[in-house]
């Protein structure tokens, strides 16, 4: 089996926006006009392919990430014949698309989609704007360096602003976002839109708009196109330097469209320009002139900077290019329960192929497994392929131990790629089973629906012996419990939400141990000194000593000298550590933020055991705990309230009173958006209590931005309340 479409054809890109900016309604799109489905599903009807869920569907929001594989033929080569005299689809362009979720609770699908992906197309609604969830993704996006198109969608919206829409992307996002569009009419008007590369104005006509038609722009946006197009040139010959030479000597680039698509490609792959365009998915506006620019501005797998990873036996780092000839190389980045054929693992071809029935090495785990299946996807539906190849993304059926960020690889040239970090969950609940049935069930279930997500964790409590699960907000755990008895026939009983509280030491203390037990035979000793400090970031660059061993929120610092304890109890003194981190010493929350540097200690030539360091480490730890300045950290959310105007001081009011700090407040048309940051504890059931003060109104967006110390008589409630 041969590759059917060359590298340079190939674009894996992501739709990413903020809850209800219309990602899903664009999908839609997409897979109407590339002649995926032949019947364009809509949100609000439950319809929708790429929301496939029966959660999706009644929700109208998305929960899951859906990957679709299509094919686009840009609209103009629409009429291109070949040497035959047929219309010549040599230039069909393959896409691999991936609609995420807007809500934050499940974020983690647009941060593990972003790092396969190779390009997004970010969403806006066009009455709102730039919203807290699209800075986010935003940010993703920059983190992973992923080039990105603007798509202003829902012109036709009351209230819809073009202008004010553009502006909020410049000010809160990006000021190299340009216009390469102007929308026809606003509202009800809202009819097509005015390309300003190329001064042309584009309606959509026919069936689900699915003719693009080219005609004069309207007289009365002349003046503004002429404007926005002088702007647009400067703002493109900006990024190349020849270009740039030849504008400030005076020459046009009139009727010069294909350089100056070159010139914005090489700028938006790296991140130079961002291009903004608008339409109305809902109302098939400019969709396909979206798609176009996916084909002009994104890159192709080719365009992108090898990827690189760890030579597992060697450490050192090795890069994999985009090419079939190179050694087999992906990553795994997400997993899926199917009802019809099991396990799905997903993942990413960096280089080389692979093919059905071969086996695959796990370099994570160094465990061999065969591939038995390999599908394409088309959200819910499954193709079935022999091969995938570089640059492509399909999901394996049947892994056994594959799971989210592990890396697959040629067992003869191993690489280990990059982990996807994700974020620690912030809400917890009790959860019990109804029956004894369902108690065999549930601990299956909420093993699988954790290996899906990264987010979603599952703890019991040693003390109590109760199952607790944690996750990203109430929306995320409520959905795993409907999933759990959907999908597994699991009925459960749940307790409140509880706020996944921290414990982090302020200052510094130092705390010797020794731990020695006679008990006639051989006996046990182990002796420690430890060193806490709070825990410093590191500067960009700066290099981890040897002696060092740093985790997200741990570092273990080795100074022992002189072999004073043997270096094969090293290991268990830092396992002792970390198990005593597990329950703080305020309120029995997990500790974050510590460095612990192991500065002295002593050994038994005979009674000197792993145990015994690990018991005499936890208890050092305990004790210096206690003396720097422990403290409990609490989640800190970042809330938008959009409420009309005549209810701004209730608001403001209801917000102070939960310990809340309003950070400014935007007028987006008829409402207000106010920006505050409140404790995640103060805002349990707080949905409804905005409706009742605004009169059903109001609503409110949270999203965690970062943990704080919790105020002395906070904590000491929250002591209280752990006793």
């Amino acid at each position: 089996m041969n590759r059917d479409y060359p590298l340079a054809q190939v674009r894996n890109f992501g739709v990413i926006a903020h809850i209800d900016a219309g990602k899903t309604t664009t999908s839609e799109r997409i897979l109407y006009y590339t002649g995926e489905i032949h019947k364009i599903g809509e949100v609000h009807e439950g319809e929708t392919t790429t929301d496939w869920m029966e959660q999706e569907r009644e929700r109208g929001i998305t929960i899951t990430a859906a990957a679709i594989t299509c094919f686009w033929n840009p609209t103009y080569m629409t009429g291109v014949k070949g040497a035959d005299g047929k219309q010549d689809v040599t230039k069909k362009v393959r896409f691999n698309v991936i609609d995420t979720p807007g809500h934050i609770d499940f974020t983690v699908e647009v941060k593990r989609s972003l790092r396969v992906l190779d390009g997004a197309v970010v969403v806006f609604d066009g009455v709102a704007g730039v919203e807290p969830q699209s800075e986010t993704n935003w940010r993703y996006a920059d983190d992973g360096k992923v080039p990105r198109l603007c798509f202003i969608n829902k012109m036709d919206r009351m209230g819809a602003s073009f202008e004010r829409s553009f502006k909020s992307i410049v000010e809160r996002l990006n000021k190299n976002a340009i216009r390469f569009q102007l929308p026809i009419g606003l509202e009800g008007e809202h009819s097509g839109v005015v390309d300003l590369l190329k001064m042309k104005a584009y309606y959509f006509e026919g069936e689900k708009g699915k003719d693009v038609v080219e005609k004069e722009i309207p007289a009365d946006m002349l003046a503004d196109a002429q404007k926005y197009h002088a702007e647009l040139i400067e703002k493109i010959v900006e990024t190349d330097d020849a270009a740039m030479n030849e504008f400030l000597e005076g020459k046009s680039f009139e009727g010069q469209i294909d350089r100056l698509k070159e010139i914005t490609r090489r700028a938006v792959i790296a991140n130079k320009i961002f291009p903004v365009f608008t339409g109305s998915a809902l109302k098939n506006v400019g969709v396909q002139l979206v798609l176009d620019a996916v084909v002009d501005y994104l890159p192709s797998p080719l365009d992108m900077p090898a990827i690189k990873g760890i030579d597992p036996n060697t450490g050192a780092e090795i890069e994999r290019h985009a090419s079939d000839e190179e050694p087999f190389s992906a990553l795994a980045f997400k997993l899926q329960n199917d009802p019809f054929v099991g396990a799905l693992t997903f993942f990413r071809v960096y280089s080389g192929t692979i093919e059905a029935g071969s086996y695959i090495y796990n370099a994570t785990t160094g465990k061999k497994e065969r591939l038995g299946r390999i599908v394409r996807l088309q959200a819910d539906k499954r193709e079935e392929v022999k091969k995938v190849f570089a640059g492509e993304i399909a999901a394996a059926v049947g892994l056994k131990d594959a799971l989210t960020s592990h890396t697959f690889c040629d067992e003869a040239n191993p690489i280990v790629l990059e982990i996807i970090k994700f974020m620690e969950p912030v809400v917890s609940l009790r959860i019990e089973p109804k029956t004894k049935a369902d108690q065999e069930k549930m601990g299956m279930a909420l093993r699988k629906l954790g290996n899906e997500d990264p987010t979603f964790r599952i703890s019991s409590n040693s003390e109590t012996g109760e199952t607790i699960i944690s996750g990203m907000g109430e929306l995320h755990l409520e959905i795993m419990v409907d999933r759990m008895k959907r999908e597994f026939g699991v009925e459960a009983n749940v307790g409140e939400p509880q706020v996944a509280y921290r414990e982090t030491i302020l200052g510094t203390a130092e705390a010797e141990n020794k731990y020695i037990k006679q008990t006639g035979g051989k006996g046990q000793y182990g002796h420690v000194r430890l060193t806490l400090k709070p825990m410093e970031k590191l500067v960009e660059g700066e290099k981890i000593p040897k002696n060092v061993k740093r985790y997200d929120d741990f570092e273990f610092v080795n100074s022992i000298k002189g072999g004073v304890i043997p270096q094969e109890f090293i290991p268990a003194v830092e396992k002792g550590v970390h198990e005593a981190m597990d329950r703080g010493i305020v309120a029995g929350y997990k500790m974050v933020n510590v460095s612990c540097e192991l500065t002295f200690g002593s050994y038994h030539d005979v009674d000197s055991s792993e145990i015994a360091y690990k018991i005499a480490a936890s208890q050092a730890f305990q004790d210096a705990c206690k003396r720097a300045k422990p403290v409990i950290l609490e989640p800190i959310m970042k809330l938008e309230v959009v409420c009309p105007e005549k209810y701004m001081g209730d608001v403001n009011g209801s917000i102070a009173s939960k310990r809340g700090q309003i950070e400014g407040s935007n007028p987006k048309g008829q409402v207000i958006s106010i920006i505050a940051k409140v404790p995640l504890s103060e805002m349990f059931g707080y949905t409804t209590q905005l409706r009742s003060m605004t009169s059903g109104q109001g609503s409110a967006q949270m999203e965690f931005d970062h943990y704080e110390v919790v105020p002395a008589n906070v904590a000491l409630e929250i002591a209280e309340k752990r006793k």
